[in-house]
């Protein structure tokens, strides 16, 4: 097997080893079995109809990790995309119920509502990109207190402008089905995948590999990716280079701020529950996309597979209460998996460093041999 392959797989293998070993002494301290726990997990994952549920839950944790990773590659922590998302999902949510009215073909609707996401989201996230390339303020603080902004501005906007809800809901009005990105059950059916009742593959799923491919191509195969990562990692030589680093600032938070805008439509379109924004709109997937952008390693495809991970330990703790077991342990797996795995992809790289050393040495073997002439002899 390809030694590379070996090293990649490695890290996320030790760290998932850790995370159950960890999990495993906090439920024996807890006083429960972590046999039955692990049996109850598996159980609530076998079958096509939670797999399902998986991949339509990792979809917006995969957008939120790329959203934050397109910081990460410049050395910029935009942890504001929580704040990012919710706010274009709630002028998103308003915008398309507004416009209701206009009877816009369904393709139009929903790039209306796109469009509108896309904007809140870059404009919000544009306040910090300015604030740090004329204030030099920290991005970290400018983006967590903007969370915060974000968030009461929201509640004031959906309480006292935008509600349509009854009794103590607040929410949005229901966008009509036009606006509504349709599920691909009828897609593989016609291939002859026939899903369960009540299981629905939600439509977002092509959107998010599109993202996906389209940050590898931007960010890892082009001038700009360069230009990016260049600012990033020497802004002095970036500049020698004829490269803007303020101008390379602001383009990856806009562009993690768009990025981050399709979080929320990811339910709001597609997910048969929602069609609304209110205050039983998902939450966090922001923050998760910090952790999921450190466990992917910044890759498109590490992403994905962190995504599943954090979606699978969602959706098979969720049946724990009724074995008398804490849901809490998940919590525990994935800050134990996520801890695991940053120190483990560090020590694999650095063996992986050690491996290539010493085999570049031996291919390249250095002479040490040298013959001293004596001082002062004749030539």
């Amino acid at each position: 097997m390809n030694r590379k392959v070996v090293y990649g797989l490695a890290a996320p293998l030790l760290a998932a080893a850790v995370a159950v070993v960890v999990s495993s002494v906090a439920l024996l301290i807890a006083g429960d079995s972590p046999i039955t726990a692990f049996r109850e997990m598996w159980s609530s994952i076998d079958g096509t109809q939670p797999i399902v549920a998986i991949i339509n839950r990792a979809v917006p944790y995969y957008v939120a990790g790329v959203a934050v990773a397109v910081g990460f590659k410049m050395r910029l922590f935009n942890i504001g995309v929580d704040g990012q998302h919710q706010l274009a999902a709630l002028f998103a949510a308003a915008f398309g119920f507004g416009i209701a009215s206009w009877k816009l073909p369904a393709p139009l609707y929903v790039a209306a509502i796109f469009l509108m996401a896309v904007l809140v989201s870059m404009i919000w996230a544009a306040i910090p990109a300015v604030l740090k390339v004329t204030r030099n303020v920290n991005e970290v603080i400018a983006t967590i207190m903007l969370n915060f902004i974000a968030s009461q501005l929201g509640i004031y906007l959906l309480r006292n402008h935008w509600n349509r809800g009854t009794g103590q809901v607040n929410e949005t009005g229901l966008l009509p089905k036009g606006a509504r990105i349709p599920h691909l059950n009828r897609l593989l059916e016609a291939v002859g995948f026939h899903f369960p009742g009540n299981t629905v593959l939600q439509g977002f799923l092509p959107f998010a590999i599109v993202v996906g491919v389209a940050y590898h191509v931007l960010l890892n195969r082009s001038r700009f990716g360069f230009d990016l990562r260049v600012s990033g990692e020497n802004p002095s030589a970036a500049k020698a280079a004829g490269i803007d680093p303020k101008r390379m600032v602001i383009i990856t938070f806009l562009i993690s701020g768009a990025v981050g805008a399709l979080i929320g439509l990811a339910p709001l379109l597609a997910d048969p529950q929602f069609g609304k924004y209110g205050d039983q709109f998902p939450q966090g997937f922001g923050f998760a996309g910090l952790s999921l952008a450190l466990l992917g390693r910044n890759h498109p495809v590490g992403i994905v597979g962190a995504a599943l991970v954090w979606a699978t330990i969602e959706r098979a703790t969720q049946r724990l209460s009724f074995v008398d077991i804490p849901q809490e342990i998940g919590i525990i797996l994935q800050g134990s998996f996520l801890l695991a795995a940053v120190i483990a992809f560090e020590v694999v790289r650095r063996k992986a460093e050690d491996a290539e050393t010493r085999a570049m040495s031996r291919q390249h073997p250095i002479a040490t041999h040298a013959v001293a002439e004596p001082v002062g002899s004749a030539p």
